[in-house]
């Protein structure tokens, strides 16, 4: 009987496992957006921080980011348990964040006079150069900065995560959340130390005696702002696709209205809804936009006449 009960829980086990393997999959999927955006916002955020200061810059950031999830993770579950329509809610709020950031960039990089400007390379750069200027109390401002900015995109992954582990158990939710948070954050920023990384690497092999270094040098030295440009390129367009895929099938009629569409394409269905989740996520996020950029300007005209 022993015997028996034994194979049993591990049978039970072992479904379980699967279960949170595939679910984990299916999350890790719909957080691709929010993951490329992150890996992009994060190397950019150590841009400008003196070489020798970049992996220190990255690790506090990281201790920070493992710190957020110490907090989301207890929390999305508590959230579920107690009220889960709450989920849905914040799910939706996720992606009209993600297709909000997405249509800023694309505003910001085309025409960056409709949007205020950001100071914050500026200062960065100036900081570096000021001998006059504590720079490890920058950094430490720096480094709350990007704490702050991870709180909110580890926040999305999460919660989205949770979405996709809809209807599973308690333990199944938990184990998936602490897997795709680990995961995330120790790849993440395991890149970002090694992108960041990639130049000096590059310095370091062209001083070498060997041809092949030095081409290998070479090829680092100029492959490292062609990464990041990728990296920023697509973390905007998978921006779009989760962003407007959260709102699409968040909301009925324009899910819907997708799934016709889509279905008279044929073959082809997969890459329409796709493109309409797409086109959907940056027309709203073009009007969430908008509407910031007015409150923005209101504000600062009240500000202006109070003075």
């Amino acid at each position: 009987m022993a015997g028996a009960s034994l194979l049993a829980l591990l049978d039970d086990i072992s479904l379980i496992l699967d279960d949170v393997s595939l679910m984990t999959k299916v999350a890790a999927k719909k957080t691709a957006g929010v993951l490329g955006d992150d890996l992009a916002l994060n190397a950019e955020q150590v841009t400008g921080v003196k070489a020798d200061r970049e992996l220190a810059v990255v690790w506090a950031v990281a201790k920070g980011s493992f710190v957020n999830k110490l907090i989301l993770v207890p929390a999305a579950l508590l959230i579920s348990a107690i009220y889960p329509p709450l989920v849905t809610f914040l799910l939706m709020c996720g992606g009209l964040y993600l297709a909000y950031e997405g249509a800023e960039k694309i505003i910001h990089k085309f025409w960056p006079h409709l949007l205020p400007h950001d100071e914050e390379q500026k200062k960065r750069l100036r900081a570096n150069a000021d001998d006059t200027i504590d720079l490890v109390a920058f950094e430490k401002e720096k480094i709350k900065g990007a704490v702050r900015t991870d709180f909110v995109l580890s926040a999305e992954i999460i919660v989205i995560a949770l979405g996709s582990a809809a209807g599973a158990t308690l333990l199944e939710k938990s184990l998936v959340l602490s897997i795709i948070a680990v995961t995330i954050t120790i790849g993440v920023y395991g890149l970002v130390a090694g992108i960041v990384k990639m130049d000096d690497l590059g310095l370091h092999l062209m001083k070498k005696s060997s041809n092949v270094q030095q081409k290998t040098g070479a090829f680092l030295l100029s492959f490292a702002p062609k990464l990041m440009k990728f990296l920023s390129i697509a973390g905007t367009i998978a921006m779009f696709l989760v962003g407007g895929g959260i709102l699409v099938h968040g909301i009925d009629f324009l899910h819907h209205e997708v799934e016709d569409l889509a279905h008279l394409t044929g073959i082809f269905e997969s890459a329409t809804t796709m493109l309409l989740n797409a086109l959907v996520g940056l027309i709203v996020g073009v009007i969430v936009v908008a509407i910031v950029t007015m409150i923005g300007k209101m504000r600062d005209n009240k500000s202006s006449s109070a003075h």
